[in-house]
């Protein structure tokens, strides 16, 4: 008897709204965390910012430096540009269509700016933001970054429409440039209107999906953008149809199931994790950071 390649479609649990939440003149939404949801582990936080248009002589985004500890950012540049900086010496600026990846790991003092040209200039911009937990074991681990411009991230194109930017993971046969520690999986979608696409997804992954703009089915259900789109960890296939030109944030990643002690800029496991955080910052162990 011939095997059973049928594959199990995802359904969709909820649709979690991104919630208004500006930071001065940087339109912000946020829909992890929310009202309904703490966190989609392993996956902890996500910031959209913009998209807008910056006048010439603007001041720029307000991410001086600050500290992190305990977990990973992931920071997607969909339009203008992005300047980073880290007390590991690592800096670069990154355009549209990059990404940046760091992992914050035992402590790390960083700063997301606009560059010179774009403070004179202005332009465009529209930037996510994830953030990714790591597991007690890896939580201390040696603070790292790697920053992408888009012709280093492959853009692969769907059967049934589409293009699948690989970030991190493998897909058929094509390896992301981010090599991560936990073995997530992650991507940005481009789908045309009438695009119909069906995206394997290990059976008990988490999966994270963000609607960034357009009308999508996932599962056969509408979604609405601007909304983080939970599933079942049950299937073994994510079934998409754009009904207009549409953008998503696309990864997944083991579910972790650990205690989760966050207070601002870092995630531990325990209450006394993030005073000892604290304490270190303090100190000036994360190392330092000109403004």
């Amino acid at each position: 008897m011939p095997a059973d390649t049928t594959q199990t479609v995802r359904r969709v649990i909820a649709q979690h709204p991104a919630k208004r939440d500006d930071i001065g003149d940087l339109v912000t939404r946020r829909p992890l965390p929310g009202p309904q949801l703490e966190q989609l582990d392993p996956f902890l936080f996500l910031n959209h910012h913009g998209p807008q248009t910056y006048p010439a002589n603007n001041g720029g985004l307000p991410f001086g430096p600050h500290p992190h500890r305990g977990f990973e950012t992931v920071t997607f540049i969909l339009e203008g540009s992005l300047a980073h900086a880290d007390s590991t010496q690592h800096q670069s600026v990154i355009h549209t269509g990059g990404v940046q990846w760091m992992t914050a790991g035992s402590g790390i003092v960083h700063a997301e700016i606009s560059p010179p040209e774009f403070l004179l200039d202005g332009g465009p911009l529209e930037i996510l933001q994830l953030w990714v937990n790591l597991p007690a074991r890896l939580k201390m681990s040696e603070p790292r970054y790697v920053g992408l411009q888009q012709t280093s991230i492959p853009a692969i194109a769907l059967p049934g429409g589409g293009e699948l930017n690989l970030i991190a993971g493998e897909w058929e046969g094509s390896v992301g440039p981010i090599e991560t520690l936990t073995g997530v999986f992650m991507s940005t979608l481009r789908l045309p209107a009438g695009a119909n696409v069906a995206l394997p997804v290990a059976p008990r992954r988490q999966v994270f999906l963000y609607v960034v703009e357009g009308n999508v089915e996932v599962g056969g259900e509408p979604v609405q953008p601007h909304h983080l789109i939970e599933v079942d960890r049950e299937g073994d296939s994510l079934a998409l149809e754009a009904n207009s030109d549409a953008r998503l944030l696309f990864g997944h990643g083991d579910v972790i199931d650990e205690p989760v002690y966050s207070h601002g800029p870092f995630v531990m496991n325990t209450r006394e994790e993030i005073v000892q955080a604290v304490e270190d910052y303090q100190n000036g162990r994360f190392g330092g950071l000109d403004a």
